[in-house]
């Protein structure tokens, strides 16, 4: 399955984007926001690329776990659309019985400041709607100004901050809260809007 504004592609992961992974992990940023961290908030080792092909394969088995049930706990990888260019990652981290769906992404660091991650927000956050989801959201890591721009321009509505929630280095620091709801956003298609806009007859 594939997602597509014509700008940016959202596609499963394969093996063959293991090298793309495991280089882009090394960057302090992601390692900061969306790395594996041990209790305390310290990165785990560095990736390898066969770290990365066995998380490749977790996320294979996610696809066929989705197919089976329904549930769209699946990873995306994001890539230019012309180019076929690899840029980042976007996925969903959780889906709760009650249709609430929770999505995170990370761009690698020559793709960022072009607007790919807040296309990128804006086609999984339409996908999660259209699944079904009653409500999706996001979180945010305070002081991460870059991802709290993507969130407020994919039409994220910020709902509060969690104070303590999240621990790096040894350090605690404060989450912040950002959600759509799929009458609201902003974000929906255009004959969307006017649909439902419509006076009844």
């Amino acid at each position: 399955m594939t997602l597509s504004d014509g700008v940016v592609t959202l596609r499963p992961w394969s093996r063959d984007d293991a090298w793309f992974m495991a280089e882009a992990h090394a960057d302090p940023a992601i390692q900061r926001y969306n790395g594996s961290h041990d209790r305390l908030g310290y990165p785990t080792p560095q990736m390898t690329i066969k770290d990365a092909e066995i998380i490749i394969d977790q996320l294979v088995l996610s696809w066929q776990a989705f197919a089976a049930t329904g549930t769209p706990s699946v990873a995306f990888a994001i890539q230019d659309t012309g180019s076929g260019e690899l840029l980042g990652a976007c996925g969903v981290d959780d889906w709760t019985a009650e249709d609430v769906a929770q999505f995170g992404y990370w761009i690698a660091p020559s793709a960022r400041g072009r607007g790919y991650a807040t296309r990128a927000a804006i086609l999984l956050t339409r996908w999660l709607f259209e699944r079904g989801a009653a409500r999706v959201f996001l979180t945010v890591v305070a002081g991460n100004q870059s991802s709290v721009a993507v969130a407020r321009r994919a039409g994220f509505v910020y709902e509060g901050t969690m104070r303590a929630q999240s621990v790096w280095q040894g350090q605690r620091h404060d989450v912040m809260w950002f959600a759509a709801l799929p009458l609201e956003w902003a974000m929906r298609p255009p004959d969307e809007n006017t649909a439902r806009d419509k006076p009844s007859q």
